[in-house]
């Protein structure tokens, strides 16, 4: 196999590329300057040789603490559980949030083999006793498993709370999209919606 056909191969692998895709990109990478090139292939391998979770929440970081948990202006109190680090991401973007993170990992899942062993629950009890959290916002994915891990996760923090410590367990508010149509809203988003109601 050819060189350009083993990366077309390689690219048709990615998530959310098929093998036409694929093709566009790999003679996209032919006909553009060797520099941009070069320097693409430098920081993939950079990529996978110095960047690792977090040693404190999860997030991908280059050196011991991500930069929200070196960052001395995060609000500590407050930490915001999801289940992949690319989350943080997406709520970094709304620029409304300024506390720290904890990577879960995945989300429980009996039918893929996901139990609450498998992810970082144990090191989210620890950091809430030992830092004194105020706050844990459950920002799992609104599915059925992320469901059963905010459940999860809920229980298990009221129960780790030591005495007399306050701590408030919240979760994302989820409904309808602005725009939306009620016909195309699936069940589990309607009922959020209905329950999560607001006066006017």
């Amino acid at each position: 196999m050819q060189t350009l056909d083993r990366l077309v191969h390689g690219f048709a692998r990615l998530p959310g590329l098929g093998r036409k895709s694929a093709a566009r990109l790999v003679y996209f990478l032919l006909g553009a300057k060797d520099e941009f090139v070069e320097s693409l292939a430098r920081d993939l391998i950079a990529l996978k040789r110095d960047t690792r979770p977090c040693s404190r929440c999860g997030v991908y970081a280059e050196g011991e603490l991500c930069a929200y948990c070196a960052d001395p202006t995060r609000d500590t109190g407050t930490i915001c559980v999801v289940e992949e680090s690319r989350d943080v991401i997406t709520i970094e973007s709304t620029q409304s949030y300024r506390g720290l993170y904890h990577v879960l990992g995945g989300a429980i899942s009996p039918v893929d083999g996901v139990r609450p062993a498998d992810l970082t629950i144990d090191d989210l009890i620890r950091r809430v006793r030992e830092h004194g959290a105020g706050e844990v916002i459950l920002a799992t994915n609104p599915t059925v498993e992320g469901e059963t891990t905010a459940l999860f996760l809920r229980d298990r923090l009221q129960a780790a709370c030591r005495p007399g410590a306050e701590l408030t367990v919240t979760q994302l508010a989820l409904g309808l999209p602005v725009g939306g149509d009620l016909e195309y809203a699936d069940r589990l988003t309607l009922a959020r919606a209905l329950n999560g109601r607001t006066a006017v």
